[in-house]
C-alpha cells in the first residue's frame, strides 16, 4: 500500500495510466469515478477531432473550387 507524507494511505491517482495491478487495487467506487472520467475525456476528444474533420472538409471544398 502506498502512504502519503502524513502516513495515510495515499489515493490512486484515478487520472493516470495505471498498470493492471493498479486498477485491480481500485475500489468500486474509484473505478466507477475514473470511467466516467474517461467517458467525458472520450467525449471531449471527439469534438476535437469532429472540429478537425470539418476544418478539413471546409478547407478541401475551398480548394476544389
Amino acid at each position: 500500500m502506498m502512504m502519503d507524507e502524513d502516513g495515510q494511505v495515499a489515493k490512486p491517482d484515478l487520472y493516470a495510466h495505471p498498470s493492471d495491478d493498479e486498477l485491480h487495487r481500485l475500489s468500486v467506487d474509484d473505478l466507477g469515478e475514473r470511467i466516467s472520467w474517461l467517458e467525458g475525456e472520450i467525449e471531449r476528444t471527439r469534438l476535437v477531432l469532429n472540429s478537425k474533420k470539418g476544418a478539413f472538409s471546409d478547407a478541401e471544398a475551398f480548394f476544389k473550387k
